[in-house]
Protein backbone atom coordinates (compact mmCIF):
# COMPACT_ATOMS: atom_id res chain seq x y z
CA UNK A 1 0.00 0.00 0.00
CA UNK A 2 2.82 2.41 0.82
CA UNK A 3 4.52 1.66 -2.49
CA UNK A 4 1.30 2.33 -4.51
CA UNK A 5 0.69 5.61 -2.66
CA UNK A 6 4.23 6.68 -3.42
CA UNK A 7 3.76 5.99 -7.16
CA UNK A 8 0.54 8.02 -7.27
CA UNK A 9 2.21 10.94 -5.52
CA UNK A 10 5.16 10.80 -7.98
CA UNK A 11 2.80 10.89 -11.03
CA UNK A 12 0.91 13.91 -9.67
CA UNK A 13 4.15 15.72 -9.05
CA UNK A 14 5.29 15.05 -12.65
CA UNK A 15 2.03 16.45 -14.09
CA UNK A 16 2.26 19.60 -12.01
CA UNK A 17 5.85 20.13 -13.10
CA UNK A 18 4.87 19.85 -16.75
CA UNK A 19 2.07 22.37 -16.37
CA UNK A 20 4.43 24.78 -14.66
CA UNK A 21 7.00 24.45 -17.43
CA UNK A 22 4.35 25.18 -20.10
CA UNK A 23 3.25 28.29 -18.25
CA UNK A 24 6.80 29.59 -18.02
CA UNK A 25 7.42 28.95 -21.72
CA UNK A 26 4.28 30.87 -22.67
CA UNK A 27 5.27 33.81 -20.55
CA UNK A 28 8.74 33.93 -22.07
CA UNK A 29 7.31 33.79 -25.63
CA UNK A 30 4.89 36.61 -24.85
CA UNK A 31 7.69 38.74 -23.57
CA UNK A 32 9.79 38.06 -26.69
CA UNK A 33 6.90 39.04 -29.05
CA UNK A 34 6.30 42.22 -27.15
CA UNK A 35 9.95 43.11 -27.29
CA UNK A 36 10.09 42.34 -31.10
CA UNK A 37 7.05 44.52 -31.84
CA UNK A 38 8.52 47.33 -29.83
CA UNK A 39 11.80 46.97 -31.69
CA UNK A 40 10.05 47.10 -35.11
CA UNK A 41 8.05 50.09 -34.05
CA UNK A 42 11.16 51.81 -32.95
CA UNK A 43 12.87 51.10 -36.30
CA UNK A 44 10.15 52.57 -38.69
CA UNK A 45 11.08 52.96 -42.45
CA UNK A 46 11.76 56.53 -43.68
CA UNK A 47 9.45 58.05 -46.33
CA UNK A 48 10.46 57.52 -50.01
CA UNK A 49 10.92 60.81 -51.93
CA UNK A 50 9.00 60.80 -55.24
CA UNK A 51 8.02 63.23 -57.97
CA UNK A 52 4.39 63.16 -58.98
CA UNK A 53 2.17 63.81 -61.98
CA UNK A 54 -1.52 63.87 -62.76
CA UNK A 55 -3.57 61.83 -65.21
CA UNK A 56 -3.60 63.64 -68.55
CA UNK A 57 -6.25 64.22 -71.25
CA UNK A 58 -4.77 63.95 -74.73
CA UNK A 59 -5.83 63.35 -78.33
CA UNK A 60 -4.88 60.01 -79.85
CA UNK A 61 -4.64 59.08 -83.51
CA UNK A 62 -6.22 55.66 -84.02
CA UNK A 63 -4.51 53.41 -86.54
CA UNK A 64 -4.53 49.94 -88.05
CA UNK A 65 -1.31 48.01 -88.57
CA UNK A 66 -0.54 46.82 -92.07
CA UNK A 67 2.01 44.60 -93.76
CA UNK A 68 2.06 44.29 -97.52
CA UNK A 69 3.97 44.40 -100.79
CA UNK A 70 4.57 47.19 -103.28
CA UNK A 71 3.36 46.38 -106.77
CA UNK A 72 3.31 48.19 -110.10
CA UNK A 73 -0.15 49.31 -111.29
CA UNK A 74 0.84 48.47 -114.87
CA UNK A 75 3.12 45.63 -115.88
CA UNK A 76 3.38 45.49 -119.67
CA UNK A 77 4.97 42.50 -121.36
CA UNK A 78 5.54 43.90 -124.86
CA UNK A 79 5.23 41.31 -127.65
CA UNK A 80 6.00 41.34 -131.35
CA UNK A 81 2.94 41.47 -133.60
CA UNK A 82 4.88 40.14 -136.61
CA UNK A 83 7.41 37.42 -137.23
CA UNK A 84 10.94 38.24 -138.22
CA UNK A 85 14.62 38.37 -137.36
CA UNK A 86 15.65 40.73 -134.55
CA UNK A 87 17.97 43.34 -135.98
CA UNK A 88 18.42 45.65 -132.97
CA UNK A 89 17.54 45.73 -129.27
CA UNK A 90 17.74 49.35 -128.16
CA UNK A 91 17.07 49.07 -124.41
CA UNK A 92 18.68 47.54 -121.34
CA UNK A 93 17.30 46.46 -117.95
CA UNK A 94 16.53 49.44 -115.71
CA UNK A 95 16.25 51.98 -118.55
CA UNK A 96 13.40 54.48 -118.19
CA UNK A 97 11.29 54.49 -121.37
CA UNK A 98 8.52 56.79 -122.60
CA UNK A 99 5.39 55.85 -124.60
CA UNK A 100 6.33 55.44 -128.26
CA UNK A 101 10.05 54.93 -127.62
CA UNK A 102 11.65 52.31 -129.88
CA UNK A 103 12.51 49.10 -128.05
CA UNK A 104 13.32 46.51 -130.75
CA UNK A 105 13.71 46.57 -134.54
CA UNK A 106 13.03 43.57 -136.81
CA UNK A 107 14.33 42.95 -140.34
CA UNK A 108 11.70 44.73 -142.55
CA UNK A 109 12.60 43.45 -146.05
CA UNK A 110 9.94 40.76 -146.36
CA UNK A 111 7.27 43.00 -144.89
CA UNK A 112 8.25 45.79 -147.28
CA UNK A 113 7.77 43.49 -150.28
CA UNK A 114 4.33 42.46 -149.02
CA UNK A 115 3.38 46.11 -148.66
CA UNK A 116 4.53 46.89 -152.20
CA UNK A 117 2.42 44.03 -153.60
CA UNK A 118 -0.68 45.21 -151.78
CA UNK A 119 -0.06 48.77 -152.92
CA UNK A 120 0.30 47.65 -156.55
CA UNK A 121 -3.08 45.90 -156.55
CA UNK A 122 -4.70 48.90 -154.94
CA UNK A 123 -3.27 51.40 -157.40
CA UNK A 124 -4.31 49.22 -160.36
CA UNK A 125 -7.90 49.12 -159.15
CA UNK A 126 -7.94 52.84 -158.45
CA UNK A 127 -6.72 53.49 -162.00
CA UNK A 128 -9.52 51.38 -163.44
CA UNK A 129 -12.00 53.37 -161.41
CA UNK A 130 -10.50 56.70 -162.44
CA UNK A 131 -9.08 57.59 -159.01
CA UNK A 132 -5.92 59.63 -159.39
CA UNK A 133 -5.40 60.56 -155.74
CA UNK A 134 -5.45 64.29 -156.59
CA UNK A 135 -9.18 64.97 -156.81
CA UNK A 136 -9.96 62.58 -154.01
CA UNK A 137 -9.96 58.93 -153.00
CA UNK A 138 -13.61 58.29 -153.75
CA UNK A 139 -14.42 56.80 -157.17
CA UNK A 140 -16.45 58.98 -159.59
CA UNK A 141 -20.02 58.06 -160.67
CA UNK A 142 -20.31 54.99 -162.90
CA UNK A 143 -21.15 57.06 -166.01
CA UNK A 144 -17.87 59.01 -165.66
CA UNK A 145 -15.60 55.96 -165.59
CA UNK A 146 -13.86 55.45 -168.96
CA UNK A 147 -14.86 51.81 -169.47
CA UNK A 148 -18.51 52.63 -168.84
CA UNK A 149 -18.36 55.74 -171.00
CA UNK A 150 -16.96 53.69 -173.89
CA UNK A 151 -19.65 51.03 -173.50
CA UNK A 152 -22.39 53.67 -173.36
CA UNK A 153 -20.98 55.39 -176.45
CA UNK A 154 -20.95 52.12 -178.41
CA UNK A 155 -24.47 51.37 -177.29
CA UNK A 156 -25.74 54.82 -178.30
CA UNK A 157 -24.02 54.56 -181.69
CA UNK A 158 -25.59 51.13 -182.31
CA UNK A 159 -29.02 52.51 -181.42
CA UNK A 160 -28.51 55.41 -183.86
CA UNK A 161 -27.46 53.06 -186.63
CA UNK A 162 -30.51 50.90 -185.98
CA UNK A 163 -32.80 53.91 -186.21
CA UNK A 164 -31.20 54.94 -189.53
CA UNK A 165 -31.49 51.42 -190.83
CA UNK A 166 -35.20 51.31 -189.99
CA UNK A 167 -35.81 54.59 -191.88
CA UNK A 168 -34.02 53.31 -194.90
CA UNK A 169 -35.87 50.02 -194.65
CA UNK A 170 -39.19 51.86 -194.61
CA UNK A 171 -38.14 53.52 -197.87
CA UNK A 172 -37.03 50.14 -199.24
CA UNK A 173 -33.53 51.51 -199.59
CA UNK A 174 -31.80 48.97 -197.26
CA UNK A 175 -31.66 45.20 -197.46
CA UNK A 176 -33.27 43.20 -194.65
CA UNK A 177 -29.94 41.67 -193.74
CA UNK A 178 -28.43 45.08 -192.91
CA UNK A 179 -31.37 45.85 -190.64
CA UNK A 180 -30.91 42.61 -188.78
CA UNK A 181 -27.21 43.36 -188.43
CA UNK A 182 -27.98 46.75 -186.88
CA UNK A 183 -30.42 45.18 -184.45
CA UNK A 184 -27.84 42.56 -183.43
CA UNK A 185 -25.22 45.23 -182.86
CA UNK A 186 -27.58 47.12 -180.52
CA UNK A 187 -28.13 44.02 -178.42
CA UNK A 188 -24.38 43.37 -178.25
CA UNK A 189 -23.51 46.94 -177.21
CA UNK A 190 -26.26 46.97 -174.57
CA UNK A 191 -24.85 43.76 -173.10
CA UNK A 192 -21.35 45.23 -173.18
CA UNK A 193 -22.60 48.37 -171.40
CA UNK A 194 -24.24 46.27 -168.72
CA UNK A 195 -21.05 44.23 -168.31
CA UNK A 196 -19.01 47.42 -167.94
CA UNK A 197 -21.35 48.72 -165.23
CA UNK A 198 -21.18 45.41 -163.34
CA UNK A 199 -17.39 45.36 -163.63
CA UNK A 200 -17.16 48.88 -162.21
CA UNK A 201 -19.45 47.96 -159.34
CA UNK A 202 -17.26 44.92 -158.62
CA UNK A 203 -14.13 47.08 -158.64
CA UNK A 204 -15.76 49.53 -156.25
CA UNK A 205 -16.71 46.69 -153.92
CA UNK A 206 -13.17 45.29 -153.94
CA UNK A 207 -11.61 48.73 -153.49
CA UNK A 208 -12.32 48.77 -149.73
CA UNK A 209 -10.81 45.32 -149.31
CA UNK A 210 -7.69 46.27 -151.26
CA UNK A 211 -7.26 49.41 -149.20
CA UNK A 212 -7.60 47.37 -146.00
CA UNK A 213 -5.01 44.88 -147.28
CA UNK A 214 -2.64 47.71 -148.10
CA UNK A 215 -3.15 49.36 -144.69
CA UNK A 216 -2.61 46.01 -142.97
CA UNK A 217 0.61 45.45 -144.93
CA UNK A 218 1.71 48.98 -144.00
CA UNK A 219 0.89 48.31 -140.33
CA UNK A 220 2.83 45.06 -140.32
CA UNK A 221 5.80 46.92 -141.75
CA UNK A 222 5.47 49.54 -139.03
CA UNK A 223 5.20 46.75 -136.44
CA UNK A 224 8.71 45.68 -137.37
CA UNK A 225 9.67 48.60 -135.11
CA UNK A 226 8.41 47.64 -131.63
CA UNK A 227 7.66 50.63 -129.40
CA UNK A 228 6.89 51.10 -125.69
CA UNK A 229 3.13 51.25 -125.02
CA UNK A 230 3.48 52.81 -121.53
CA UNK A 231 5.91 54.83 -119.44
CA UNK A 232 8.07 52.81 -117.06
CA UNK A 233 11.34 50.99 -116.56
CA UNK A 234 12.56 47.92 -118.41
CA UNK A 235 12.45 44.94 -116.05
CA UNK A 236 13.25 42.19 -118.59
CA UNK A 237 14.97 41.99 -121.97
CA UNK A 238 13.76 38.76 -123.57
CA UNK A 239 15.33 38.71 -127.09
CA UNK A 240 18.76 39.14 -128.64
CA UNK A 241 19.88 40.50 -132.05
CA UNK A 242 19.88 37.84 -134.78
CA UNK A 243 17.16 35.78 -133.11
CA UNK A 244 14.12 34.78 -135.20
CA UNK A 245 10.87 35.37 -133.36
CA UNK A 246 7.29 34.52 -134.24
CA UNK A 247 4.17 36.57 -133.77
CA UNK A 248 3.14 37.26 -130.17
CA UNK A 249 6.66 36.57 -128.84
CA UNK A 250 7.41 38.71 -125.73
CA UNK A 251 10.47 40.90 -126.26
CA UNK A 252 10.57 43.35 -123.31
CA UNK A 253 8.83 43.75 -119.94
CA UNK A 254 8.05 47.26 -118.66
CA UNK A 255 6.91 48.14 -115.14
CA UNK A 256 5.31 51.44 -114.18
CA UNK A 257 7.36 53.00 -111.38
CA UNK A 258 5.27 56.03 -110.48
CA UNK A 259 2.93 55.80 -108.81
CA UNK A 260 3.14 52.39 -107.11
CA UNK A 261 0.50 50.45 -105.20
CA UNK A 262 0.83 48.93 -101.74
CA UNK A 263 -1.29 45.80 -101.56
CA UNK A 264 -2.18 44.57 -98.07
CA UNK A 265 -4.79 42.51 -96.24
CA UNK A 266 -6.70 43.97 -93.30
CA UNK A 267 -8.58 41.99 -90.65
CA UNK A 268 -12.33 41.98 -91.09
CA UNK A 269 -12.97 43.64 -87.71
CA UNK A 270 -11.62 46.88 -89.18
CA UNK A 271 -13.96 46.83 -92.19
CA UNK A 272 -16.06 49.70 -90.83
CA UNK A 273 -12.99 51.88 -90.24
CA UNK A 274 -11.18 51.63 -93.58
CA UNK A 275 -12.34 54.25 -96.08
CA UNK A 276 -10.88 55.63 -99.35
CA UNK A 277 -8.31 58.44 -99.05
CA UNK A 278 -7.28 57.56 -95.48
CA UNK A 279 -3.59 58.49 -94.93
CA UNK A 280 -1.02 55.71 -94.68
CA UNK A 281 2.57 55.67 -93.43
CA UNK A 282 4.96 52.76 -93.85
CA UNK A 283 8.60 51.69 -93.85
CA UNK A 284 10.63 49.38 -96.08
CA UNK A 285 13.70 47.36 -95.19
CA UNK A 286 15.91 49.21 -97.67
CA UNK A 287 15.28 52.54 -95.88
CA UNK A 288 14.62 51.55 -92.23
CA UNK A 289 14.92 55.09 -90.87
CA UNK A 290 12.64 56.74 -93.40
CA UNK A 291 8.85 56.94 -93.40
CA UNK A 292 6.92 56.84 -96.69
CA UNK A 293 3.37 58.03 -97.24
CA UNK A 294 0.37 57.02 -99.28
CA UNK A 295 -3.43 57.00 -99.23
CA UNK A 296 -6.05 54.29 -99.44
CA UNK A 297 -7.20 53.90 -103.06
CA UNK A 298 -9.18 50.65 -103.47
CA UNK A 299 -10.98 48.46 -100.93
CA UNK A 300 -12.17 44.95 -101.72
CA UNK A 301 -15.90 44.45 -101.08
CA UNK A 302 -15.39 40.78 -100.12
CA UNK A 303 -13.67 39.10 -97.15
CA UNK A 304 -11.47 36.06 -97.73
CA UNK A 305 -13.14 33.25 -95.79
CA UNK A 306 -9.84 31.42 -95.26
CA UNK A 307 -7.89 34.34 -93.74
CA UNK A 308 -10.81 36.54 -92.58
CA UNK A 309 -9.17 39.54 -94.22
CA UNK A 310 -10.02 41.88 -97.10
CA UNK A 311 -7.66 43.42 -99.66
CA UNK A 312 -6.77 47.10 -99.49
CA UNK A 313 -4.71 48.94 -102.12
CA UNK A 314 -2.77 52.09 -101.25
CA UNK A 315 -1.50 54.51 -103.89
CA UNK A 316 2.10 55.64 -103.26
CA UNK A 317 3.95 58.49 -104.94
CA UNK A 318 7.37 57.37 -106.22
CA UNK A 319 8.72 60.28 -108.23
CA UNK A 320 12.28 59.72 -107.06
CA UNK A 321 12.08 55.99 -108.00
CA UNK A 322 13.51 54.93 -104.62
CA UNK A 323 10.77 52.40 -104.01
CA UNK A 324 10.66 49.28 -106.16
CA UNK A 325 7.89 46.81 -106.94
CA UNK A 326 8.21 43.81 -104.65
CA UNK A 327 9.41 45.70 -101.55
CA UNK A 328 7.91 44.37 -98.31
CA UNK A 329 6.30 47.10 -96.20
CA UNK A 330 5.16 47.56 -92.60
CA UNK A 331 3.14 50.53 -91.45
CA UNK A 332 -0.21 51.85 -90.32
CA UNK A 333 -3.46 53.22 -91.72
CA UNK A 334 -4.67 56.27 -89.80
CA UNK A 335 -8.39 55.84 -89.18
CA UNK A 336 -9.65 58.53 -86.75
CA UNK A 337 -8.48 60.87 -83.96
CA UNK A 338 -10.05 60.59 -80.50
CA UNK A 339 -10.01 63.59 -78.19
CA UNK A 340 -10.00 63.83 -74.37
CA UNK A 341 -8.47 60.38 -73.82
CA UNK A 342 -7.11 59.39 -70.37
CA UNK A 343 -3.32 58.96 -70.49
CA UNK A 344 -0.33 58.72 -68.17
CA UNK A 345 3.35 59.45 -68.88
CA UNK A 346 5.75 56.59 -69.48
CA UNK A 347 7.62 57.34 -66.24
CA UNK A 348 4.55 56.55 -64.13
CA UNK A 349 4.09 53.03 -65.50
CA UNK A 350 5.92 49.89 -64.41
CA UNK A 351 5.31 46.57 -66.13
CA UNK A 352 6.15 43.16 -64.72
CA UNK A 353 5.20 39.82 -66.29
CA UNK A 354 2.87 41.60 -68.70
CA UNK A 355 0.95 43.39 -65.93
CA UNK A 356 1.13 47.20 -65.94
CA UNK A 357 0.74 49.15 -62.71
CA UNK A 358 0.95 52.72 -61.39
CA UNK A 359 1.38 54.04 -57.86
CA UNK A 360 -1.39 56.35 -56.72
CA UNK A 361 -0.35 58.79 -53.95
CA UNK A 362 -3.04 59.16 -51.28
CA UNK A 363 -2.36 60.88 -47.91
CA UNK A 364 1.40 60.51 -48.37
CA UNK A 365 1.04 56.76 -48.88
CA UNK A 366 1.55 54.73 -52.08
CA UNK A 367 -1.18 52.49 -53.43
CA UNK A 368 -0.37 50.12 -56.29
CA UNK A 369 -3.05 50.18 -58.99
CA UNK A 370 -3.28 47.77 -61.95
CA UNK A 371 -4.13 49.54 -65.24
CA UNK A 372 -4.97 48.41 -68.76
CA UNK A 373 -3.00 50.32 -71.38
CA UNK A 374 -4.01 51.12 -74.94
CA UNK A 375 -2.18 53.10 -77.61
CA UNK A 376 1.24 54.65 -77.13
CA UNK A 377 1.21 58.28 -78.21
CA UNK A 378 4.50 60.17 -77.92
CA UNK A 379 5.54 59.97 -74.22
CA UNK A 380 2.13 58.87 -73.05
CA UNK A 381 0.22 55.61 -72.63
CA UNK A 382 -3.53 55.55 -73.09
CA UNK A 383 -5.32 54.21 -70.00
CA UNK A 384 -8.22 51.99 -70.99
CA UNK A 385 -9.21 51.03 -67.43
CA UNK A 386 -7.95 51.28 -63.84
CA UNK A 387 -8.00 55.05 -63.28
CA UNK A 388 -10.75 57.65 -62.89
CA UNK A 389 -8.72 60.64 -64.07
CA UNK A 390 -8.24 62.63 -60.87
CA UNK A 391 -5.41 60.57 -59.34
CA UNK A 392 -1.91 61.79 -58.49
CA UNK A 393 0.77 59.33 -59.62
CA UNK A 394 4.40 58.76 -58.67
CA UNK A 395 6.92 59.05 -61.50
CA UNK A 396 10.23 58.34 -59.72
CA UNK A 397 11.64 55.65 -57.40
CA UNK A 398 8.90 53.22 -58.44
CA UNK A 399 11.12 50.25 -57.55
CA UNK A 400 11.12 51.37 -53.89
CA UNK A 401 7.35 51.63 -53.62
CA UNK A 402 4.77 49.13 -52.44
CA UNK A 403 1.27 49.25 -51.00
CA UNK A 404 1.20 51.41 -47.86
CA UNK A 405 4.76 52.73 -48.15
CA UNK A 406 5.10 56.27 -46.89
CA UNK A 407 6.21 58.79 -49.51
CA UNK A 408 7.47 62.33 -49.51
CA UNK A 409 5.84 63.83 -52.61
CA UNK A 410 7.86 66.45 -54.43
CA UNK A 411 6.71 68.98 -57.05
CA UNK A 412 4.94 67.84 -60.20
CA UNK A 413 7.34 66.32 -62.73
CA UNK A 414 7.71 67.72 -66.25
CA UNK A 415 6.12 64.55 -67.64
CA UNK A 416 2.79 65.70 -66.28
CA UNK A 417 2.88 69.15 -67.86
CA UNK A 418 0.10 69.84 -70.29
CA UNK A 419 2.64 71.47 -72.62
CA UNK A 420 4.08 68.03 -73.35
CA UNK A 421 0.83 66.55 -74.54
CA UNK A 422 1.16 65.31 -78.12
CA UNK A 423 -0.93 67.07 -80.72
CA UNK A 424 -0.14 64.89 -83.71
CA UNK A 425 0.04 61.15 -83.92
CA UNK A 426 3.38 59.45 -84.16
CA UNK A 427 2.72 55.89 -85.42
CA UNK A 428 4.23 53.25 -83.23
CA UNK A 429 1.83 50.40 -83.89
CA UNK A 430 -1.26 51.37 -81.86
CA UNK A 431 -4.65 49.84 -82.64
CA UNK A 432 -8.06 51.52 -82.74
Amino acid sequence: MKIRAHLVFSQRLTVCSAILLLFLASSIAGCNKSETAQARKGMSRPAVPVLTTTVQRISIQRQVDLAGTLISPDLAKVSSEVAGVVRQVLVEIGLEVQPGQVLVKLEPRELELARQGAESLLRQTEAQLGIDGVRGKQPPPDEEISAVRTAIANRDDARAQLARARRLMSQRLLPQADLETAETRVRVTEAACQAALENVQSLKASLQGLRASYELAQKRLNDAVIRAPVRGQVSERLVQPGEFIRENTPVVSIVQMNPLKLKTAVQERYASLIQPNLPVKFRVESYPNEMFEGRVLNISPAVDQATRTFVVEVIVDNQNRRLKPGFFTKGVIFTRRDENVLAVPEEAVSTLAGVSTVYVIEKNRARQQIVTLGSHEGKFFEVVSGLKGDEILATTNLSQLANGVAVQAGPMSDAGSSDDRPLNGNPVGGQP
